[in-house]
């Protein structure tokens, strides 16, 4: 069942890169662009959100910016 959910999520995945890819036609490069100033908005904006959230009232976590890989 893990297997084939995986493979719901790499089809939805793809999917949407096709979707992107078409909103620029065809164009990677304006793709890859767009999602770049993308990704950088959403950093300040969860930088300015965890500056307006307490630490108290998330018990001590905060958001990261950075991707979690899981390894040790």
């Amino acid at each position: 069942m893990h297997a084939q959910s995986k493979n719901s999520e790499t089809e939805d995945l793809g999917d949407a890169v096709d979707e992107a890819l078409a909103w620029h036609d065809g164009n990677a490069r304006a793709t890859i662009e767009t999602l770049l100033l993308d990704c950088q908005f959403l950093r300040e904006q969860l930088h300015l959100a965890n500056g307006c959230i307490s630490r108290g009232l998330t018990r001590g976590w905060y958001a990261s910016a950075e991707r979690s890989t899981g390894r040790a």
